[in-house]
């Protein structure tokens, strides 16, 4: 399998990597996939759902520890906790992690404990490393991270409102959540909740902290689980919380008061670089069923194969072509994070970020498209790619923050364009004067491009 890795960044890869992609590609295949049916039924229906554990997903767990392909998220330029896997060389793991529902938790890869696991083992104390990412690090907890509120526009992170004050030796919180992802596990025992502890700090990006506050703590309720769709995600599902006079310790505090935005801004970079490779991985995988679809000798439509209308052989295509393409994009800004850290790769993360959901919702569409009524049911993974990708295009900031901060940034480039372009015209008009040529036709340099 690492010799599907592109070439273009093959060569950053280290012989170890390539080998242990080999070992994560062979381990989801052969088994996570096969598991993922099973991991189904063991869930089962009903409101156990949120209290059945399945039973392969530790058996998976324990076999991914022997195999060595456990907790391979963290970048070996920033943590001492580090397995030594730079950010691409984790990339292209995660990108075979994402063809499977099960592989990502198997490894102990999976968000939100990817991104908490960040948090506690940048900015944590060696206290709170001990009493959370150490048993995050064994899998033998879970997490959520709180940060979105139903009542304000959570997009813009500086409207957030869940009050956090200090009284003696406790911080007391009061407030919602929702979209807490994972919060429904019986296995969740920390909370990593962001709210104001400074609302009148003229810096709007210092009234923001991030305290630590575990999952059973008096105060908190669990309102309800928010459906994507209509999917519950059990058990680990999508919470609506409620905190009433919640405290927890002085000491529960990450990093520093105001320190929030610094400590979300250092979490998210890297999650969205998770996220986008494993929609590549799950973009791979509705391209598979498709090909699968296609070739049914079973399905004739109007007396012809599947793969003999010209259609679905130019979806294939298509898909083939952004796939690989939405690949390197995120490869690009996964190597600009290794070289120059997340805050100086924004751009590159942003790119990433707005793109390959969108390219990963366009193949699974095909996908479903080409297995008619059986592609929106259950009968395929695809309708719940599907939706979780859908949520991808909100998740860690809409495409919309993303590409207004993208845009702004190009556009100041506007000045020095306009400034080269008149240059460009003056050296024109010199060199007409000189040659004695009269003024071409408005387009006619690019008629001329178009004919070469």
């Amino acid at each position: 399998m690492s010799a599907k890795i592109p070439a273009v960044v093959s060569h950053l890869v280290s012989d170890e990597a390539k080998k242990m992609i080999d070992v994560v590609a062979k381990f989801v295949e052969e088994e996570c996939i096969p598991a993922d049916t099973v991991l189904e039924a063991q869930i089962g229906e009903g409101d156990s759902r949120w209290e059945n554990h399945p039973s392969v997903i530790e058996e998976l767990k324990e076999k991914a520890k022997k195999l060595g392909i456990w907790n391979m998220f963290l970048p070996k330029s920033h943590y001492k906790e580090s397995p030594g896997w730079s950010n691409l060389e984790y990339g292209i793991m995660a990108e075979w992690l994402g063809r499977s529902r099960s592989a990502s938790e198997a490894c102990n890869c999976a968000a939100p404990d990817t991104g908490n696991m960040e948090v506690l083992a940048k900015y944590g104390n060696d206290a709170q490393k001990q009493q959370w990412l150490r048993p995050l690090m064994d899998g033998k907890i879970r997490s959520a991270f709180l940060m979105t509120e139903p009542q304000v526009a959570s997009s813009d992170a500086t409207n957030i409102e869940m009050d956090i004050r200090r009284e003696g030796n406790e911080y007391v919180l009061n407030g919602q959540k929702w979209w807490s992802s994972g919060a429904g596990d019986p296995r969740c025992k920390i909370y990593i909740v962001m709210g104001k502890t400074d609302k009148n700090n003229k810096d709007p990006y210092r009234q923001q902290s991030v305290v630590l506050v575990p999952a059973d703590t008096p105060g908190i309720k669990i309102n309800r689980m928010l459906k994507v769709y209509g999917y519950d995600d059990a058990p680990h599902g999508h919470g609506h919380l409620t905190f009433t006079n919640v405290r927890v310790p002085v000491s529960n505090m990450v990093l520093g008061e105001g320190r929030g935005f610094e400590i979300i801004q250092g979490r998210l970079g890297p999650g969205r670089i998770h996220h986008a490779m494993r929609c590549i991985g799950a973009s791979e995988v509705a391209l598979d069923w498709m090909l699968v679809r296609v070739n049914d000798e079973s399905k004739k439509p109007f007396g012809k194969l599947l793969r003999e209308h010209g259609v679905i052989i130019e979806w294939i295509a298509k898909s083939r072509i952004e796939i690989d393409s939405a690949r390197l994009i995120v490869l690009n800004a996964a190597h600009k994070m290794d070289l120059l850290g997340p805050k100086r790769a924004l751009k590159e993360i942003a790119q990433a970020k707005v793109l390959i959901p969108q390219t990963a919702l366009t193949v699974i569409d095909r996908a479903i498209q080409s297995y008619g009524g059986a592609g929106v049911c259950q009968d395929t993974p695809l309708a719940n790619m599907w939706a979780g990708i859908r949520t991808l295009r909100l998740a860690d900031g809409p495409d919309e923050v993303h590409l207004q901060q993208l845009g702004r940034n190009e556009n100041k480039r506007g000045r020095e364009t306009k400034e080269k372009h008149h240059r460009q015209q003056a050296k024109t008009a010199e060199l007409m004067k000189k040659y004695g040529t009269t003024t071409a036709q408005p387009g006619a340099r690019i008629r001329h491009a178009a004919k070469i």
